[in-house]
């Protein structure tokens, strides 16, 4: 229970500071627990710790983009239209936006702390936000917790 709650903890704050590598850890805290569904377990915990940390990204993004700092961003014509464009994107296209977000989650290309801003700024639905993000990292960080078990069990 102790690495479990650990791993959640860490995979916030790694969610929240780039210079923080969840995969670092995942490596050595995987080599203490053995067996597939203590490494299923703790890549769930990873997984909701990182959500936790990727709704604070979001919100930030969606919360900024209101600043004068943002609006006067925004009133250069050629941000503005790239802004535009990806709003008509994603607008009333929850399946587009969730593969794009899963794909960030899951492979971590685009990398998904950019993401998290993007989809904050663009304010994508955060019934599509959660739950994509939440999937796209726990199977991540399961798979390589289940590697390191394999690897070293």
């Amino acid at each position: 229970m102790i690495l479990w709650l650990t791993t959640f903890a860490f995979s916030i704050a790694s969610a929240l500071l780039p210079f923080l590598p969840i995969e670092v850890y995942i490596l050595g805290a995987g080599a203490t627990e053995a067996g597939t569904a203590a490494a299923i377990s703790l890549g769930i915990a990873a997984g909701a710790g990182a959500t936790i940390g990727k709704i604070i990204w979001y919100e930030l993004a969606r919360r900024g983009a209101e600043s004068a700092w943002a609006q006067k961003k925004l009133s250069q014509p050629k941000v503005k239209a790239s802004y535009e464009k990806w709003v008509a994107r994603m607008h009333g296209r929850p399946w587009y936006a969730a593969g794009i977000m899963f794909v960030a989650a899951s492979a971590g290309v685009p990398p998904l702390l950019a993401m998290a801003a993007v989809g904050g700024l663009l304010k994508m639905p955060m019934w599509v936000f959660v739950p994509t993000v939440f999937l796209g990292r726990s199977l991540r960080f399961s798979l390589l917790f289940l590697g390191v078990d394999f690897a070293l069990h």
